[in-house]
């Protein structure tokens, strides 16, 4: 073989072992793992996010061993011009292109966000908040506004009965507006016929049931006593006697912590004071979930016109027909209380 054939032959092979190496390097850093992470982990873009913010994240968060990796590999799908918002899901031992792909795409996981156990407007705001980008100032200032719970057919004082409790799945970078129509739109499917009519036969509105169910679950959380404490209410409401609902009167003094109603607290001169007020208060004292919203609107049939907490504070009650009988059960509770050093 002549010297320069066998040269050409060297060059040839040290040529396609270099591009074998650079090859391989290549393949390595665009799918081989690139993940940092033993258990699946979330990168959260926010809303108007650049590449470098998406960058420092990762950085931040140190969910890769090799950002450099990622970098170069988002640079040449284009991902720096198509970033899109959102919550994703980071899977241990993804390579870079596995992830560029998802955040190009949008393959966002959802969030879960459970409403319950809120009373005023700021405690949804705040909750919302907490799982979503939502801001809660923001939203704040959309529940607080009239004209928008207008627009959803509510006043301000009634628009907490839009949200229904339950657990929603969301994606992340859900806005103020998207989640206020969101929950429009649950709201619309809770409300059937078959509860529309029920309402109706009660002679209540859907605004009217909520804000009763609100009461009877700042009664009870007993759901056994709960149809029999709308039931209570329903037949006060039915011949026009107040209802004397202790919650409202919390409510009002913006005192739900006090485990004794005083004879003092009925003064408070306040719309939400069920004593000095015949009817139902302006709107809900609570966001009432779906267990006491079908106790109003399947209330027990009876004719108790009272009720009272047990004396053995079981969270059940004693219910009465005649005032009477209430006192005697009343009494009872209030030693009860006595007993134990309960004065407020």
């Amino acid at each position: 073989m002549r010297k320069g054939l066998r040269w050409f032959l060297v060059i040839l092979v040290v040529l396609i072992g270099a591009a074998g190496v650079w090859g391989w390097r290549m393949w390595s850093r665009v799918f081989a793992p690139v993940t940092a992470v033993e258990e699946p982990r979330y990168l959260l873009v926010p809303t108007g996010a650049d590449f470098a913010q998406v960058l420092d994240s990762i950085s931040m968060n140190g969910l890769l061993r090799d950002v450099d990796a990622f970098r170069w590999t988002a640079e040449r799908k284009n991902y720096p011009a198509r970033i899109r918002p959102g919550r994703y899901r980071i899977e241990p031992g993804a390579s870079a292109n596995a992830l560029v792909d998802r955040l190009r795409s949008g393959e966002q996981d959802p969030v879960r966000l459970t409403l319950n156990n809120i009373k005023w407007k700021h405690e949804l705001a705040s909750k919302v908040a907490a799982k979503l980008e939502c801001d809660s100032a923001r939203l704040m200032g959309l529940l607080q506004d009239g004209a928008v719970a207008a627009s959803y057919g509510f006043r301000s004082e009634t628009f907490i009965a839009m949200f229904i409790p339950d657990t929603y799945e969301f994606w992340w970078n859900t806005g103020p507006e998207a989640f206020l129509d969101r929950m429009a739109g649950e709201y619309k499917r809770f409300w059937t016929t078959d509860r529309q009519a029920r309402a109706s036969a009660l002679g209540l509105s859907q605004n009217e049931v909520t804000t009763l169910a609100s009461i009877v679950q700042a009664e009870t959380g007993k759901a056994s006593d709960a149809p029999l404490i709308a039931g209570v209410y329903l037949n006060r409401l039915r011949i026009g006697m107040p209802l004397q609902a202790d919650p409202t009167l919390k409510f009002a003094l913006g005192a739900d912590s006090i485990s004794r109603v005083l004879n003092r607290d009925k003064l408070v001169d306040s719309p939400y004071n069920t004593y000095r007020n015949l009817g139902l208060p302006p709107g809900p004292i609570n966001m009432p979930e779906t267990r006491f919203l079908n106790a109003v609107l399947n209330p027990a049939k009876h004719d108790f016109l009272y009720f009272c907490a047990r004396s053995d504070l079981s969270g059940h009650s004693d219910f009465a027909r005649t005032y009477e009988q209430h006192m005697v059960n009343a009494r009872r509770y209030q030693r009860a209380l006595n007993e134990r050093g309960i004065f407020r």
